[in-house]
């Protein structure tokens, strides 16, 4: 059955019911948001690989020294110790002196959508002819050729990404997931089975763009106000299609603005709140409540420190940097000890980048908000630890933690190898895996994604 329209003659045959039974016909479900650009992923061919004597990160807060991490048909077989066995014809890993993580996990990028090179033509993050654009989809401008990617996955060890539209709008579409892997289109990329977010965001930036004009929302009430009446009529929207299913009817009037926002109070689409200040992370949290939705996580969150208990009271993460600040008023107020003190209230920290530089850098940048942490005194931080913040809790925020975040028996194999500690400037990922497929290799020119864009370029391509 068609997920958009009911066939001509499935809607005959429901009349002909109506008129011979005199009853109202049921509608049939349409399911408008079931995604109609499926992901059309599937996995590179990989082999059975042992990394032996590593020190590894599991992702969960655990260190396992002289580690053992077994990978096989696109998924993690086994971590433990030494006394793991290896399967048949096993590639073996001689991981000493080197330390295994799972791959890093960006859940705030704009690769693809402002791709390099950074011009004019290529700036597709922003649908700003509106505050309100729940329509759009971030997938529909990435570029897959971004030479971006392959940046992220060498010099960062990133396998999977969260493209998010731009922070001009109160709502700015829908977010994607992908796998950091070399596809021709997007859908190539798609992480299966990932939900899909939606990009909301409060304070400085929806009020500049359309103050400036002379619209509104030019106060922070401003935004308030117009979000508050875009919920309104999106729960209208809701009991509208939830009466038509389950009665029958005239089936409503499709708006794919309001079919995103649906999608989000039906439960099935994650809200990504761009947002810095506390006062407007907790008014954003009352607001959810009113209107029957939850805040998955709210980016940038330079605040998140001053109501860490009220983040993890409503089960909500702060996605932060480490210490970039000061760049605006509501960014000013930041402490470099943001993070760990998140993770000390038992809230979701995650570090992330917003940038195609920092993307290729967020170790380090864990690195940083665990050493700030550490010095202020803050307890039962260590570097396995800290590794959550940049696999287990973006993985959780972004749905996907059964499939990946961890070294576990039977999730995805999106697995680092660092030439040295993950926590100093001086190491780089050796070996990178996604589902199990060795995509990277320091010592392997051959073994290194370059885009289509890039092939022909200086410097790019040689393989001899």
């Amino acid at each position: 059955m068609s997920n958009r329209l009911v066939p001509a003659a499935l809607a005959a045959a429901f009349l002909l019911t109506a008129c011979a039974g005199g009853e109202k016909p049921k509608a049939p479900p349409v399911a408008i948001n079931e995604d109609p650009y499926p992901s059309t992923y599937v996995r590179y061919p990989g082999v059975p690989t042992v990394i032996r004597h590593a020190t590894v990160f599991d992702g969960e807060g655990r260190q396992i020294n002289d580690g053992t991490v077994v990978i096989a048909d696109g998924v993690v077989q086994a971590v433990g110790g030494p006394e793991l066995a290896s399967p048949a014809s096993a590639q073996e890993i001689d991981g000493r002196g080197k330390y295994v993580t799972p791959g890093i996990i960006d859940v705030h990028s704009h690769l693809g959508d402002y791709p390099s090179p950074g011009v004019s033509s290529l700036s597709d993050g922003n649908e700003a002819t509106s505050p309100v654009r729940p329509e759009v989809w971030a997938e529909h401008s990435v570029w897959p050729q971004d030479p971006g990617f392959s940046r992220a996955l060498v010099n960062g060890g990133v396998t999977t990404m969260q493209i998010l539209p731009g922070s001009a709008n109160l709502f700015g579409g829908r977010s994607v997931v992908l796998k950091n892997v070399p596809a021709r289109t997007v859908q190539g990329m798609k992480f299966p089975g990932a939900p899909y977010g939606l990009k909301m965001a409060c304070g400085e930036n929806p009020k500049r763009v359309y103050g400036s004009k002379g619209n509104m929302p030019q106060t922070r009430m401003g935004n308030i106000a117009l979000t508050r009446q875009t919920w309104a009529k999106a729960r209208e929207y809701k009991e509208k299609w939830d009466k038509y299913e389950k009665e029958g009817g005239d089936m409503p009037e499709r708006d794919l603005a309001m079919d995103t926002l649906k999608g989000v109070l039906d439960g099935k689409i994650l809200v990504h709140n761009h947002c810095y200040r506390a006062d407007e992370m907790a008014i954003m949290i009352d607001m959810a409540k009113e209107f029957g939705y939850k805040v998955t996580a709210f980016h940038h969150a330079v605040e998140a420190y001053k109501i860490a208990d009220l983040l993890a009271a409503n089960d909500v993460c702060a996605v932060m940097w480490a210490d970039w600040y000061g760049f605006k008023m509501e960014s000013y107020d930041a402490i470099k000890e943001n993070i760990p003190l998140v993770h000390n209230a038992r809230a979701c920290a995650i570090v992330h980048s917003d940038d195609p530089n920092y993307i290729q850098r967020l170790n380090q940048e864990a690195a940083k908000a665990l050493a700030d942490g550490i010095r202020a005194g803050i307890p039962n931080l260590s570097e396995a630890v800290a590794w959550e913040w940049l696999s287990r809790n973006p993985a959780k925020s972004l749905g996907i933690l059964n499939k990946t975040g961890t070294l576990a028996p039977g999730k995805m194999a999106d697995v680092v190898m660092w030439n040295g500690d993950p926590f100093s400037d001086y190491s780089r990922p050796q070996l990178v895996w996604v589902d199990g497929a060795l995509m990277y290799d320091a010592s392997n020119p051959k073994r290194r994604p370059v885009s289509d864009f890039e092939l022909g370029q200086p410097g790019e391509g040689d393989t001899k």
